[in-house]
């Protein structure tokens, strides 16, 4: 059963950074795609970026150049650095993985991000 575990979300003032971080385990396969997605109070889940094995990166407008996603392979891990955080990106944020022959992608638990403006 393939588990992600998130951690590193918390409160931070506006303008500050946080590093979130999701490990995925109990698969030995390489994972495709790795992802970051959030859900604002009262809204959709959007995705914020995602990196592919290739190194291949997409961002939100609404974080482009603020946030940056990377991975490392052997950890099955991916990372989100966010900077200069504004009090829109307050959100439960969450990690997605998927690869070709998974019925369903995997998500993580979901951990708490707010700036304080």
């Amino acid at each position: 059963q393939v588990q992600l575990v998130e951690s590193g979300g918390g409160l931070v003032q506006a303008g500050g950074s946080l590093r979130l971080s999701c490990a995925a385990s109990g698969t030995p396969f390489s994972i495709d795609v790795m992802a970051w997605y959030r859900q604002p109070p009262g809204k959709e889940r959007e995705l914020v970026a995602f990196i592919n094995l290739g190194g291949h990166t997409k961002y939100s407008e609404s974080v482009l150049g603020r946030f940056t996603i990377s991975r490392d392979n052997a950890k099955k891990s991916v990372y989100l650095q966010m900077n200069s955080l504004k009090s829109e990106d307050t959100a439960v944020y969450y990690c997605h993985m998927r690869r070709p022959g998974w019925n369903t992608p995997y998500w993580g638990q979901g951990t708490q991000v707010t700036v304080s403006s």
